[in-house]
């Protein structure tokens, strides 16, 4: 049996991953030349084959070891084996060969290594904007290779910081680490999008976007805010779940909401009330534009209104929040019913009174006049 087979038996690796190998050796040994770069490039291509073929790189580097162990090893006679490659004296000669050809077999299969690497990036960042945004060419398919089985129901939750967030940021990679780390890589995936942080979870995983939540706020800076969309089903369920995550932030945003994490479930009534955008304008046009009359606008009337339907019409703690007594939330009040009619007192008028003011903060009235007004 020759070195090679010899070799290929005992560590795996394939006969022909090492053609030509000692040769190379033998040829340093006897006349002191290094491999040049051709050779090089061929350990190279070998190294490489040996990684997109699933050989492990230790059984390579060993095996192209042991075949120039077992080239200048004497053989007993008649062992059927057979004689070695180098003479002793060429063996120090090969030494300097063998390193570089087994660097340049690392060196192949770690580029190859890499490129792999980079084309799986590749393919996670497609199939990611291709579920959140919709386009379903074997989506289902490339799914399961990401461990998604779409046949189910998914949430999203995005987290957005105080700046956009880059595709290439350490922090996106520890979070995604510590939720696989809890959950396993084939119910968890994280992506930066658009500068957000996106995670997709199984619907019936409801402690994941909580995990989520606790890993922005330990890593994120104050400013933070995370939507969560609904649970939905399929692919066009990710990205409808993924849209409402989105709008709840800004809702959250041009409301002026203080909780940091807004739940798309917990506004259903806020994207109704933008549905017939004629009727909600009518509506602020009607009932608040009076308040402009007052001394120093409108703001401190509406925030006076917001401190109130927050507190659930308790004045004291309106004024609390406001940093006020409670006399000028009595006073502020007492104005609000003359200038528009409306009293937050009376049941009716005070449904009335709160749409308008959430209807103004959808539309940004004030700062955005009214159309027609």
């Amino acid at each position: 049996m020759d070195v090679l087979a010899r070799v290929s038996e005992a560590t795996g690796v394939p006969a022909d991953l090492l053609g030509g190998h000692l040769d190379v050796l033998a040829a340093a040994g006897a006349t002191g030349r290094m491999p040049d770069r051709s050779v090089l490039d061929a350990y190279r291509r070998s190294g490489a084959r040996a990684a997109e073929t699933g050989v492990p790189l230790r059984s390579v580097v060993e095996a192209a070891l042991l075949a120039a162990e077992l080239a200048t090893t004497p053989r007993l006679p008649n062992d059927g084996a057979a004689p070695p490659n180098l003479a002793n004296g060429q063996v120090a000669g090969a030494l300097p060969a063998l390193r570089r050809a087994v660097a340049a077999l690392i060196e192949g299969y770690e580029d190859a290594q890499r490129l792999a690497i980079r084309r799986e990036e590749e393919a996670r960042r497609e199939f990611v904007d291709d579920l959140l945004y919709g386009r379903a060419e074997r989506l289902a398919e490339r799914a399961e290779h990401f461990g998604l089985r779409l046949a189910e129901s998914y949430v999203v939750a995005v987290a957005r910081g105080v700046r956009p967030m880059a595709e290439d940021d350490p922090l996106a990679d520890r979070i995604e680490r510590a939720l696989i780390g809890r959950f396993g890589s084939h119910n968890i995936l994280i992506a930066v999008r658009d500068g957000l942080l996106v995670c997709v979870a199984p619907g019936t995983l409801g402690a994941a976007t909580g995990e989520f939540t606790h890993h922005v706020r330990a890593g994120f800076e104050p400013g933070w805010r995370v939507g969560v969309g609904r649970p939905h089903r399929g692919p066009g369920g990710v990205v409808t779940s993924f849209r409402e995550a989105g709008n709840a932030i800004d809702l959250g945003e041009r409301l002026g909401l203080r909780a940091s994490v807004l739940r798309a479930a917990d506004l259903l009534v806020f994207p109704v009330l933008l549905r017939d955008r004629a009727a909600i304008e009518d509506l602020v046009a009607s009932v608040l534009s009076p308040l402009t009359e007052a001394r120093g606008g409108p703001e401190p009337l509406l925030a006076t209104l917001e401190a109130v339907f927050a507190s659930q019409g308790n004045q004291t703690a309106a004024a609390r929040r406001l940093g006020l007594s409670t006399r000028a939330v009595t006073y502020r009040l007492e104005r609000i019913r003359r200038l528009t009619g409306f009293s937050p007192d009376d049941p009716t008028q005070r449904f009335t009174l709160e749409t308008a003011v959430l209807g103004a903060r959808l539309l940004d009235w004030p700062a955005r006049p009214l159309p027609g007004r």
